[in-house]
């Protein structure tokens, strides 16, 4: 799990894709750039009042997709996103991000922290055999 946190911290931005609430058929995909270890979990950090937060809370199945163009790899993960209540998480995400810190704070009821778990990922290349990490 260690190498797919670097590998996200490294990228900078990844793409996160849900199923829309309205209409599970249809996924919606967004950039995210937050990504934390705590307590032995990859996680991030979302609003509670945006749509993607209600998409998770209603399918918490989601995928992450994300290209290192200096490796020329990428990475796709599958996972459950499931909410880590802790106000440490929150307190260590802002941390990581402090740049957050003008739109949320540890317990304003808000900032929301998802854990990933039973995950999937799978880090590929065009020369390379692909890469299955399971946790």
């Amino acid at each position: 799990m260690e190498r797919i946190y670097k590998y996200l911290k490294k990228c900078g931005v990844y793409f996160l894709a849900t199923c829309d609430e309205v209409d599970e058929r249809q996924p919606r995909v967004r950039p995210f750039g937050t990504i934390i270890m705590f307590d032995g979990k990859l996680c991030f950090q979302t609003g509670k009042k945006k749509p993607v937060s209600r998409q998770i809370h209603n399918n918490p199945r989601i995928e992450i997709c994300a290209h290192d163009s200096e490796s020329q790899t990428w990475l796709r993960l599958t996972g459950v996103a499931v909410e880590e209540p802790r106000i440490e998480a929150q307190r260590q995400t802002l941390e990581a991000y402090p740049e957050l810190k003008g739109m949320y704070q540890p317990g304003d009821g808000i900032t929301e922290i998802f854990k990933i778990e039973h995950g999937n990922a799978v880090l590929s290349s065009f020369s390379d055999a692909p890469t299955t990490i399971i946790f």
